[in-house]
């Protein structure tokens, strides 16, 4: 009892200790005055806040991969293990090639005295000068190193094509798959982004996007759709007018992946605050965090609610999903709601994709891990939120970016599909897919102790 009693003595020392430290600390928030931070200090937070925030993006590569393997079955899984490695390899290595001088410089390119915001992608001003086309630039990264930007950027690209992966797993073979993804890393993805994030005409439309419900997680949707559509379902999940359940090989395996993404989401969504050299910054940095967090409570909470309402028992993979839905609803707003905003933003995702998936089992569209209804159908709902807590979105602008780029993915997504299917083919044989991928083509099983047919 003695050192019970002064163990209590000595932490409420500490603690009294610490209270002018913290009214300090307070007072400095409440009172801090409107000055310049000086530039290099900003340089150097703003340099780690794309550091840090790409790194916990790049994790998302991870989240993604534990998804996909817990959804598919055991014959599949070391396939898509090996998809999610390489295509982040791959999207890495295009867009330095390509993609990011596609996407930037930012700015506003100007044709004798017409000035318009760029349609096709900020191509490097060596080149347009050399067209006669000179480059109103307005982009600056003086703020932050120009290499933390290109990690920061390049693993939004990653993304994109990781969410393609996923719904059409366990029917495409590895290597025309791989051939999309060089395509939508180097030339679809950076294109339609320089509309928004290059200083392009969805921009100058007042198109909102924070961290990219449209511009990254529709676009891997509209990408998968069109490849489902041509791909077709896997054999035997449509029979006699019923669907036909394959269950995933590993259920903690893709829980594990949905943390792992819940977790990156706080860098997708925070670092896209591009500034971190204040104290407004960094106070709107904490906001996302929140609201962020919110969205992916509420769309887990709906999805859990829904399941048990709808089928009598609660749908692991639905919750699941309703969390990633929650936080894809949220990620072109996350700075304006309140927290319940963000809630119940989040809340309607995962509604969203509790109804969405069982509508496309209707239309025999075979999404393997439902990255159709999470990325793209709460991709539109998202960025139709925004106007619901900004009051610079309009219905129309944001109605505008939706469809652009709906109908500029789908329609070149499918066309290079299309390509890809005649030139080399997109789907295993059914003596391929039946065996597994693994066996059929790696040679190396993910479970060889358990795999079954």
């Amino acid at each position: 009892m003695k050192h019970f009693t002064k163990i209590a003595g000595l932490a409420a020392l500490a603690a009294v200790a610490a209270l002018p430290a913290l009214a300090q600390d307070a007072a400095v928030v409440a009172d801090a005055p409107p000055a310049e931070v000086p530039t290099d200090v900003a340089f150097i937070l703003n340099t780690l806040l794309f550091l840090i925030g790409g790194f916990l993006v790049f994790w998302m590569a991870a989240g993604f991969a534990m998804l996909e393997a817990g959804l598919v079955r055991s014959k599949n899984v070391a396939m898509q293990c090996l998809k999610n490695v390489a295509l982040f390899s791959i999207a890495c290595t295009m867009y330095y090639l390509i993609g990011y001088n596609l996407m930037y410089p930012l700015g506003s390119w100007t044709i004798g005295s017409d000035e318009t915001g760029g349609y096709l992608g900020a191509f490097s001003v060596a080149v347009l000068e050399a067209v006669g086309v000179t480059a109103d630039a307005v982009d600056d990264y003086s703020y932050a190193s120009t290499g933390s930007d290109f990690f920061f950027q390049v693993m939004f690209c990653a993304t994109t094509a990781s969410i393609v992966s996923g719904t059409l797993a366990e029917r495409i073979r590895l290597w025309p798959f791989l051939a999309f993804t060089v395509v939508l890393t180097a030339l679809i993805y950076p294109i339609q982004a320089s509309w928004k994030w290059g200083g392009g005409f969805l921009d100058a439309a007042g198109f909102l996007d924070f961290a990219g419900s449209t511009v990254v997680h529709s676009v891997g949707g509209w990408a998968a759709l069109a490849g489902a559509l041509i791909l077709g379902p896997r054999l035997g999940k449509y029979r006699d007018g019923r669907v036909v359940a394959f269950p995933g090989s590993n259920l903690t395996l893709a829980t594990l992946g949905t943390f792992i993404l819940w977790l990156g989401w706080f860098g997708f969504n925070g670092a896209s605050q591009l500034a971190m050299g204040t104290i407004a910054d960094v106070a709107d940095i904490s906001r996302v965090f929140v609201n962020t967090n919110s969205a992916a409570a509420g769309g887990s909470i709906a999805a859990l609610i829904l399941t048990q309402l709808v089928y009598k028992k609660a749908d692991l993979t639905m919750v699941l999903n309703g969390a990633l839905a929650g936080l894809v609803s949220i990620t072109a707003e996350p700075l304006t709601p309140t927290i319940g905003g963000a809630l119940l933003i989040g809340a309607v995702g995962g509604v969203l994709v509790v109804l969405t998936v069982p509508l496309l089992d209707k239309l025999k569209i075979d999404d393997v891990v439902g990255a159709i209804p999470v990325h793209l159908v709460c991709g539109i709902w998202g960025t139709l939120a925004v106007v619901l807590s900004n009051p610079d979105a309009t219905l129309g602008a944001q109605l505008m970016g939706i469809i652009v780029v709906g109908i500029f993915v789908f329609v070149v997504s499918a066309v290079v599909w299309l390509i890809l299917k005649a030139v080399m083919g997109l789907r295993a044989s059914a003596e391929e897919e039946t065996l597994g991928f693994d066996k059929a083509e790696l040679g190396l099983e993910a479970y060889p102790e358990f795999t079954k047919l």
